[in-house]
């Protein structure tokens, strides 16, 4: 069974459209999205496929990727249909499509710790690089709006006294450590976009995710809470090699799709939204405790291994403030026991 065949995905979907301000605004319009086969950008471009169906949007969605095979073949029908058209998009390539779009959205870039640990210069120079060739791609041809997917990793390693962290606050990056490759490079690439917007007029508005989770993730994705899907998936107990004290926004994907496409509609352009849901505020191993219960299984601790260690994160706090966001009129409406729920019950449904 496909997700678009899952009536708990849709029906998250369908609650997805329903939480988007102003999602009318994509009614009649072009879309183009990279990263489209990640975790957040495959769940928008099945918001956007759901948003035509369901609602007569006639949204337009241009869909950019490396492997644009498999991309046709995840949405063999639609693109059959001409709902969705491909196009080949790598990162650390020139552009090499010449579409009229009335929105972008940039998802694309490495994301998760294996990629940015073992990849630290192509972290960079795909994140600026990248994201610089679509700014001037969407100058040159007249886009209304581009949404940049950033990351709350660009606070870094913050003041443990405050409760959470609001748009305005910056916290310590080591500037001569590799894994701050990610981070770092994601604040330079949120001030490109704000210079496009002050230099050349092109509107853009930055969405800063927490730890979004769901069912949309990859087999290379490394993230913690991935892994702990997959291992519970495969009938494993999950592992700790930590006590898991690290304190954490997370954010289902469906809330954070949602999120991301208020700050595209709405947003104050040259700003930066945290795209965070304040009822979902967890230890990593909390987070851990709620998969295994919800499927059946235990977390087990287990000495860290040197590799473990390497690729251990030094934030120890990352809680998103979202006052900023939800003064657009959002508001998340997943719990993380829903969210947890819905993503162990749509993966098993879609094995």
């Amino acid at each position: 069974m496909k997700f678009l065949d899952c009536e708990t995905y849709i029906n998250d979907l369908e609650t997805a459209i329903e939480s988007t301000v102003a999602m009318k605004n994509l009614k009649n319009s072009t879309v183009l999205i990279t990263g489209m086969t990640g975790t957040i950008g495959s769940f928008i471009v099945d918001m956007l496929i759901q948003y035509n169906h369901n609602h007569g949007a006639n949204t337009r969605i241009i869909a950019a990727g490396r492997n644009v095979d498999k991309i046709k073949k995840k949405y063999e029908g639609f693109v059959s249909n001409e709902e969705i058209f491909v196009v080949p998009y790598d990162i650390f390539k020139e552009i090499d499509f010449n579409i009229s779009t009335d929105y972008i959205i940039h998802a694309a870039g490495n994301a998760h710790p294996v990629a940015f640990n073992s990849d630290p210069v192509g972290t960079i120079v795909g994140n600026v690089t990248g994201t610089h060739r679509l700014l001037e791609y969407g100058s040159h041809h007249g886009v209304k709006r581009f949404c940049y997917i950033s990351s709350g990793e660009i606070y870094g390693q913050g003041d443990l006294s405050l409760d959470s962290y609001d748009e305005q606050y910056a916290g310590y990056l080591d500037n001569c450590a590799p894994r701050s490759s990610y981070p770092i490079s994601k604040r330079t690439t949120e001030n490109l976009c704000a210079s496009y917007y002050k230099q050349y007029d092109l509107e853009t508005v930055i969405a800063r995710p927490c730890h979004t989770y769901g069912p949309c993730i990859t087999p290379s994705d490394s993230r913690a809470n991935a892994q702990f899907f997959r291992k519970v998936l495969q009938n494993e107990n999950i592992v700790l090699t930590s006590a898991g004290l690290q304190i954490r926004s997370y954010c289902y994907v469906a809330d954070c799709a949602s999120a991301i496409l208020t700050c595209l509609t709405t947003g104050m352009s040259g700003e930066a939204y945290n795209c965070a849901n304040p009822d979902s505020i967890v230890t990593i191993a909390e987070f851990a405790q709620t998969v295994a219960r919800l499927s059946g299984k235990k977390v087990l601790f287990e000495m860290p291994t040197e590799t473990d260690i390497s690729q251990r994160t030094p934030i120890t706090k990352q809680v998103l403030k979202s006052d900023k966001l939800e003064n657009l009129g959002w508001k998340g409406k997943y719990s993380l026991e829903t969210g947890v729920k819905h993503t162990l019950d749509i993966l098993k449904q879609c094995d």
